[in-house]
């Protein structure tokens, strides 16, 4: 094992429950090095992972954490984190999993992080869901409508996007909840309504309207969108960029030319998947769900916990899943995967890919916790 991937020795906490403090020094103990430290290694193929669980070395009480959302890294090496507590919707982190700073009190429904180099400064573009807790009782969920916000990496507003009425592209009864944003080579932005409307809306880099596609009643059946949940620029052939948009209710990625235009869609059998990230040749995401809500006898069964990751190659192929079983494909379609016996995550949201290959993984519904840390074996 090379000395980039060499585990981190930590005995710190990161969980605000005496439930996982009492889990986590169980592991610890087991490993017998003071690491909260998994000894199985999860995934499959050449995508295997250690699990550092109290990776974060957050204190709950100064540095609360709602639900994790998602995740990036900055051109520091920072790991830059979104959640839905308005207290500190953005957490700054190191590598060793050191707070180095949070901020952020504008996002009851903090989603979606998208960073991008804009010559040579760090911009960040925060999806606001509309979901947010009520302020009554602090779990009542309410609906209400969202907006993009354009930042700078220490947290100066830019412009914003709101709903899409105002330009003439919604009618005021649509629902406008934005979970995520792209963006193209030519400062374009796309924003995927993945709570709203499921559309995909285009901008420019001034934040003026072009135009929209996707949606739910198209006559051509592959441009309709259920839960447009996540989208990037999928630039890993420069002469023919391309995005990669998530429907989430459909268990499917689908590929659309940056204008619009459907390519193709690949279908992931049970996989509940959030936005796709790109590292090297590779896709990357979460899987929020891989259950089928029928089979789970408790009242919100989008609370059962079935989540993990899942990694994909340029072929569209689907390698590992680590937190999953392994990744089985029957005449060329991938099969019914489930999360493994040892229920390593709660509800995978979201990865983050650092140039070590090591994985950060956030988590929805997840008790409360902080990124859980896989390092790349």
């Amino acid at each position: 094992m090379s000395d980039r991937r060499s585990f981190l020795k930590t005995s710190v906490i990161a969980s605000a429950g005496a439930a996982a403090l009492t889990q986590s020094a169980a592991i610890a103990n087991a490993a017998g090095d003071g690491d909260a430290t998994d000894a199985k290694l999860i995934g499959h193929g050449e995508f295997r992972y250690r699990v550092h669980k109290d990776w974060a070395k957050v204190d709950p009480a100064q540095t609360p954490i709602d639900n994790c959302h998602e995740m990036v890294q900055d051109s520091k090496g920072r790991l830059v984190m979104i959640g839905d507590d308005p207290r500190n919707n953005i957490i700054v982190f190191d590598k060793s999993g050191k707070v180095l700073d949070s901020w952020g009190t504008y996002w009851p429904g903090g989603h979606g992080l998208t960073l991008v180099d804009e010559g040579g400064e760090d911009m960040l573009y925060v999806s606001e869901s509309g979901w947010a807790r009520s302020l009554q009782d602090g779990v009542t969920m309410v609906r209400q409508n969202g907006y993009i916000a354009k930042m700078t990496i220490d947290g100066r507003m830019l412009f914003t996007i709101s709903h899409p009425m105002t330009v003439g592209a919604y009618t005021p009864e649509m629902g406008f909840q934005p979970t995520e944003t792209a963006v193209a080579p030519n400062g374009d932005i796309y924003v995927a309504d993945g709570y709203g409307s499921d559309y995909i809306l285009r901008y420019d880099e001034h934040g003026q309207f072009i135009q929209k596609f996707g949606g739910r009643d198209n006559d051509d059946k592959n441009y309709n969108l259920a839960n447009a949940h996540g989208i990037a620029l999928d630039s890993r052939d420069p002469a023919n960029p391309k995005l990669i948009v998530t429907s989430r209710g459909q268990r499917a990625f689908k590929y659309f030319t940056l204008d619009g235009t459907w390519l193709k869609t690949v279908k992931l059998a049970n996989l509940q998947i959030c936005r796709p990230v790109i590292h090297g040749d590779h896709v990357y995401a979460g899987v929020c769900w891989s259950h089928n809500n029928a089979d789970v006898n408790i009242p919100k069964p989008w609370l059962y916990q079935s989540g993990f990751t899942m990694v994909m190659d340029k072929n569209d192929r689907v390698v590992s899943c680590p937190g999953g079983e392994q990744p089985i494909y029957e005449g060329g379609v991938l099969q019914t995967v489930k999360q493994d016996q040892a229920k390593t995550f709660y509800h995978g949201h979201d990865v983050c890919i650092d140039e070590d290959e090591n994985m950060y993984v956030c988590q929805w519904n997840g008790e409360r916790t902080a990124p859980v840390k896989l390092e790349r074996v």
